[in-house]
């Protein structure tokens, strides 16, 4: 078990809607992935939909392998090789930073979302799949393409911190442990 991308502390700042900025994250290692976890911060006062973490693998169907969307409308959208699911979370009110993890496990198809430490209903998405070890990931941007495409009108406008991601799903203690280190 590998913690694939650690970017603990770090913040990365997405400051005007354009097609030009985001970020490359290039994993400490590359294999195919069948159980994966992915948490982070983000800030944003975006009124559209936008993306928070997009992976693609060359050859994919369209474009992105592994794509999580957010709204203001309280909706997260999971995509995984293209097939999408919804998971509708509790309005946070104030303007504030909000710590998201997903999961997601191949052998049983259970992707889970947490947002502020809160787990919401689990869902069934591309059992027995297997993400390709050749990745390009991104933040700040949905990639059309394998490492581009980028559209305007698909950037992220805000702030995005403490991106790890997991080649394991995690426990719910240990989300708890992420969530709660966040505020230290």
């Amino acid at each position: 078990m590998f913690v694939l991308l650690d970017l603990s502390d770090k913040v990365f700042l997405f400051p005007k809607v354009t097609s030009t900025s985001h970020v490359i994250l290039k994993p400490s290692a590359t294999k195919s992935l069948n159980k994966l976890t992915l948490c982070l911060q983000s800030y944003t006062d975006l009124v559209r939909n936008y993306p928070l973490f997009s992976l693609a693998t060359p050859g994919s169907r369209m474009d992105n392998t592994f794509l999580i969307m957010s709204s203001p409308s309280n909706a997260y959208y999971i995509y995984i090789d293209q097939e999408e699911t919804k998971f509708t979370v509790k309005a946070g009110g104030d303007l504030d930073w909000t710590h998201t993890c997903v999961s997601w496990d191949s052998a049983t198809g259970v992707v889970q979302l947490w947002v502020n430490g809160k787990l919401y209903p689990r869902r069934i998405v591309k059992k027995g799949f297997s993400i390709n070890e050749r990745t390009s990931i991104i933040l700040g941007q949905e990639q059309d393409s394998f490492g581009g495409g980028f559209d305007t009108n698909q950037s992220f406008v805000g702030e995005i911190s403490d991106v790890n991601l997991w080649d394991y799903v995690l426990s719910p203690e240990d989300i708890s442990k992420v969530f709660l280190a966040r505020k230290d």
